[in-house]
């Protein structure tokens, strides 16, 4: 069965890099790829764009292709947003379909500080993404739960719902949003670094703008 892939971020705003990584790893994949906005993540300050700025951005960044998909079920969440309540909530909704949690390689590295980390195995398959080469170093933690559990092959994902882990190799693209607000707000236009549809309504980067 194919599987279906979750890719959560802020995306203040959707850049290219988000794309591109997303891109990548659904054709890795052959999975269509859920682009996830979080609603008030419980490690970061808030986002400055609304919930709405953002889903209007994302909703441009994604026109005329299929494997990536706007879900939007985060932003409906009350209170901080919980990466495992979002995978309990997908499991029941897709019975025993594959599912791949896509973490970059740092965010897997800081997985024990995740509220119900352990039960995410249990949830979906997880696919780090990393640059060609790249390894990240995990804690003591992370490594007795996860080492018996790499695959080398996306093939082994499609047999079982959840409970591997596989590295997809994607281009690194050094594209931070941090800086795109920055030459935003400074008047400037970081036009390739951002989906050019965002360009075409002025309101759309009105969030980042002095």
């Amino acid at each position: 069965m194919k599987p279906l892939a979750i890719f959560g971020g802020t995306f203040d705003p959707i850049h290219l890099g988000h794309l591109c990584v997303a891109w990548e790893a659904s054709e890795l994949l052959d999975a269509e790829v859920l682009m996830m906005p979080s609603g008030i993540p419980p490690h970061r300050p808030p986002p400055i764009a609304s919930a709405e700025q953002r889903v209007a951005m994302l909703r441009v960044a994604l026109r005329d292709q299929s494997r990536l998909i706007l879900d939007t079920r985060e932003l409906a969440r009350s209170g901080s947003s919980y990466t495992v309540d979002t995978m309990v909530e997908l499991r029941a909704g897709h019975g025993e379909r594959p599912l791949v949690l896509l973490l970059g390689a740092d965010a897997f590295a800081g997985l024990p500080g995740w509220q119900g980390w352990r039960r995410l195995f249990e949830l979906a398959h997880i696919g780090v993404l990393s640059r060609p080469g790249e390894q990240a170093l995990l804690p003591d933690e992370l490594k007795r739960e996860t080492h018996h559990r790499w695959v080398d092959a996306p093939a082994a994902l499609r047999s079982l719902p959840s409970g591997k882990l596989i590295a997809l190799s994607v281009t690194p693209m050094e594209i931070s949003a941090t800086r795109i607000r920055e030459l935003i707000a400074a008047g400037r236009e970081p036009r390739y670094q951002l989906p050019s549809g965002l360009f075409d309504d002025p309101g759309l980067l009105a969030p980042y703008r002095r």
